[in-house]
């Protein structure tokens, strides 16, 4: 069965968020949410969930190298629980590599000549 999936990425100042399918296994960026003292910009991601109709959410689970807990992850909890007002299933998805997989991407693309400065946004 062909599933749409949002997935997001937890940041204390963005959350970025993806939508996938898993007919054609393949995600695109598509939204930067803000985070902030007052929390993620829930009216955002209810019109993206409204937009592209999901069948489930995922949210990465930051942990440590070794699996044990990050300072993150009761963050990360916290907007999983309220996730649940779309009645959604969710997924949780390790992402203890991403950021230094990313991080190395990077830094071979600039050592390259391929890119420049960061934009979050």
């Amino acid at each position: 069965m062909a599933e749409t999936i949002l997935a997001f990425d937890y940041g204390r100042r963005r959350i970025g968020v993806a939508v996938g399918q898993t007919i054609t296994a393949s995600a695109s960026p598509i939204a930067v949410i803000n985070n902030d003292y007052s929390g993620p910009d829930y009216e955002k991601i209810a019109a993206l969930i409204k937009e592209w109709r999901p069948n489930r959410l995922v949210v990465g689970m930051p942990a440590h190298a070794d699996g044990s807990a990050s300072d993150m992850q009761n963050y990360v909890n916290q907007f999983i629980e309220t996730l649940a007002v779309f009645e959604l299933e969710i997924d949780t998805v390790d992402e203890r590599y991403t950021s230094l997989e990313a991080e190395a991407q990077l830094k071979a693309a600039r050592a390259a000549g391929s890119r420049g400065r960061i934009n979050k946004e």
